[in-house]
């Protein structure tokens, strides 16, 4: 999502979709090639794991000791809450020390901390704010990963594709998460289970201390507090990336939050659940991975605004009260519409400089988690006073119409940078 490219932001050209040349894409294979991403894909995959691993033994060892249902949720909300707070205090890290310090300290502060849960004399309150440390420490970790990636991968195809599988194993980690998670709680107590996710954010660690290159820190004098890091969105074409990033999460987890009440209002089995649960995600993976290996870049990038106009009109369907095949069906095709990431993941290396990388990058991660706590929270409020496919319905219809006025927005910006540029050359 960044550039080397020093200039002021307003100086970076903005993405001409109609105009970009049609070059074939490398494709998956060619970013597996590159040595230095498989240690970043894999340490990805095991700190990804031992997060859903340790959210799921950590809920169940709260609610054994204390048999409370809101306190055992909270530690999923937990989960969400500190994001923002982290994304913001503490984004300057991302460029203010070498990135691969950066992420090796954040897998050691996981690891730690989650040492700490294990521990039988540790109370209740002591474990809730450990949960909420590694999710505070979370949106460096994952922002610093995405500037990285355009260190390792350039800032072209092979990095989009990165970024793509990336995404890709984290939808994929969520849906093995539990399944993983559910495995070890069966022959392990709650605490045992914890132990082994903090294995596998060491192994982590390990992972990226040996196999990722040392790299010097992007802006190592810069010591800006919070209003650095909300600085980055004074350029107004970053700002307009940014929201397209963060608004469609805050409308696509209505439908999932409120999967256990649909379930129940149209009378089918929770093994049904599971579906509903399952057909975004899957959706997600697929047309990512259509998109990524049969898509060159220039048609990606003409996409983002029809796919993400598009992408939540099969909510709609839900006004119909469908069963559950259908139901499944809709959520699936929402999924595959989120390839706009692609290219808009393009658009956003493009615009944001690379001294203000990580982060921007932060700042972008930390956005996407607090909007899906917030989401999660108004549609579990919505369904309080209307039916369940009611709630999703009008979500389909609220967000379209969000997207296309961040839409009309962000092509203005694109046409007033380019009359900018323009007046400048002359």
């Amino acid at each position: 999502m960044p550039t080397n490219d020093t200039r002021a932001p307003s100086a970076v050209p903005a993405p001409a979709p109609a105009r970009e040349p049609e070059a074939a894409a490398p494709g998956y294979a060619a970013v597996l090639a590159v040595r230095e991403f498989r240690f970043v894909f894999v340490a990805h995959l095991l700190s990804l794991l031992g997060v859903v691993v340790s959210e799921l033994a950590l809920t169940v060892l709260v609610y054994d000791l204390t048999r409370s249902p809101l306190l055992s949720s909270l530690t999923f909300a937990l989960g969400f809450l500190p994001y923002l707070l982290g994304g913001t205090l503490l984004a300057g890290l991302a460029d203010r020390h070498p990135p691969r310090r950066v992420l090796v300290v954040c897998d050691l502060v996981c690891a730690g901390c989650v040492a700490l849960m294990v521990a039988p004399a540790t109370p209740v309150a002591a474990l809730l704010v450990l949960r909420c440390a590694v999710a505070a420490v979370a949106p460096v970790f994952n922002g610093t990963r995405i500037a990285t990636l355009a260190d390792i991968l350039g800032e072209g195809e092979l990095f989009v594709l990165g970024r793509s599988l990336l995404r890709i194993v984290s939808q994929g980690a969520l849906l093995a998460g539990f399944g993983v998670g559910g495995l070890l709680l069966s022959v392990l107590t709650p605490r045992g289970a914890i132990a082994v996710t903090a294995a596998t954010f060491l192994l982590s660690a390990l992972l990226l201390r040996l196999g990722t290159a040392r790299r010097p820190a992007r802006a190592p004098e810069r010591r800006e507090g919070i209003g650095a890091t909300w600085g980055v969105l004074r350029d107004r074409r970053v700002r307009a990336l940014m929201l397209l990033f963060w608004v469609p999460p805050l409308f696509f987890v209505v439908p999932e939050a409120l999967a256990a009440p649909y379930a129940a209002e149209i009378g089918v089995s929770t093994a049904a659940l599971g579906l509903l649960m399952c057909a975004l995600p899957v959706g997600t993976i697929l047309g990512e991975l259509l998109a990524g290996a049969a898509l060159s870049a220039a048609t990606r990038s003409r996409l983002v605004y029809p796919l993400l106009l598009a992408g939540f009109l099969p909510f709609l369907l839900y006004g119909l009260r469908p069963g559950l095949a259908l139901a499944a069906l809709a959520l699936f095709l929402a999924g595959a519409a989120g390839a706009y990431s692609l290219g808009l993941d393009a658009w956003f290396v493009a615009a944001v400089p690379e001294r203000q990388r990580g982060r921007a990058m932060t700042l972008m991660t930390a956005g996407v988690m607090t909007v899906q706590g917030v989401g999660m929270a108004g549609a579990g409020l919505a369904a309080e006073f209307a039916p369940v496919h009611t709630v999703v319905a009008g979500t389909g219809i609220l967000a379209t119409l969000c997207l296309l006025g961040l839409v009309l927005e962000a092509k203005a910006t694109e046409r007033r940078d380019a009359a900018d540029r323009h007046m400048t050359s002359g």
